[in-house]
């Protein structure tokens, strides 16, 4: 698809080999990819396949609690890759059979770090009304948002890195579930809001993705992690295993690094990387379905940065 344009071959070879992914999933077949589209075909396939992406982890989701659609009382869903009015769970709520009167809650703009944010407001919204059960399910279709028409070195980026990804949870204060919420927290740095995001144009969104990322985790995420913590009454030595948004394989370093843990301690985090690609929101939450596979430790943080530029946090008990 870049035939025709040898200059960019040398720097989307050091891009993808870099990437070290194996495989992705996309919602378009890859000859959607060889026409222009517009905001209109691109938010139509948006809403079509985020319908479609909405169901099997919301019903899996439920049954895996022991539920059934009817039993919900409310749902938050996060998604940042498209826009839609009604909203996906307006949408595909009756379909799946969800109440007529179940709480809706859309969240727009978290970004990667909408798994652990859109984690951590469901769970508030439980709390707030205890014994009622909620809904989180976050899907995201980053592949939509592939440009071939850029040469931005973070358009490129995003042809090597971007995948397409759904999850859900239930969340309730009834207990009986396999991890308990202990708290988290969140943390903006101010003047940050070019680090990551995305350009609204004409053809559709362009992704914001600077180079500073990596160095920038590696110098604030400690200092972000240690206070989140201190106000759960915790420290860093209190968790067991920290499950993280692997964004790229330099994120994945940086953490690393940031939080001083043992080379490949984030190996389930390199392992979604290659077996998905950087599916935003989600993707933090098929690290957690390997950990809670693996065996969920007695503590455990959450983590994942979105734009803001913003680091998540949330604190899981077995």
């Amino acid at each position: 698809m870049f035939r025709g344009r040898a200059a960019l071959f040398d720097r989307l070879a050091r891009v993808f080999d870099n990437a070290l992914i194996d495989q992705r999933h996309t919602v378009a077949p890859i000859d959607w990819y060889r026409e222009p589209h517009g905001w209109q075909e691109r938010t139509d396939l948006y809403v079509t396949a985020t319908e479609a992406l909405f169901e099997e982890p919301a019903l899996k989701a439920i049954a895996g609690a022991g539920l059934t659609p009817a039993d919900i009382d409310g749902v938050v869903f996060v998604s940042t890759t498209g826009i839609s009015t009604p909203s996906i769970e307006a949408r595909v709520g009756p379909r799946i059979g969800l109440r007529a009167d179940a709480m809706r809650v859309p969240v727009f703009g978290l970004g990667c770090a909408g798994g652990v944010t859109g984690l951590a407001t469901t769970a508030r919204l439980a709390v707030a009304e205890p014994g009622s059960r909620w809904l989180f399910v976050c899907v995201e279709t980053c592949s939509i948002s592939i440009r071939l028409d850029s040469d931005d070195p973070a358009a490129i980026v995003a042809t090597a890195l971007f995948g397409d990804g759904a999850a859900a949870a239930v969340i309730s204060t009834e207990g009986g579930g396999i991890a308990r919420i202990a708290g988290g927290g969140e943390k903006l740095w101010p003047d940050t809001l070019g680090i990551m995001g995305w350009r609204v144009e004409d053809p559709g969104l362009a992704v914001i993705f600077d180079r500073a990322i990596p160095p920038f985790i590696e110098a604030e995420l400690a200092v972000a992690v240690d206070a989140m913590l201190a106000t759960l009454g915790l420290a860093r030595a209190d968790i067991d295993r920290f499950c993280c948004h692997p964004g790229g394989a330099k994120v994945v370093d940086a953490i690393e690094t940031a939080l001083a843990l043992p080379r490949n301690s984030l190996d389930l985090e390199r392992a979604v990387l290659r077996d998905c690609g950087n599916m935003s929101a989600p993707t933090v939450m098929f690290v957690l379905e390997r950990l809670l596979a693996r065996g969920l430790p007695d503590r455990t943080m959450m983590t994942a940065f979105g734009p803001g530029f913003t680091c998540a946090g949330l604190v899981l008990e077995k």
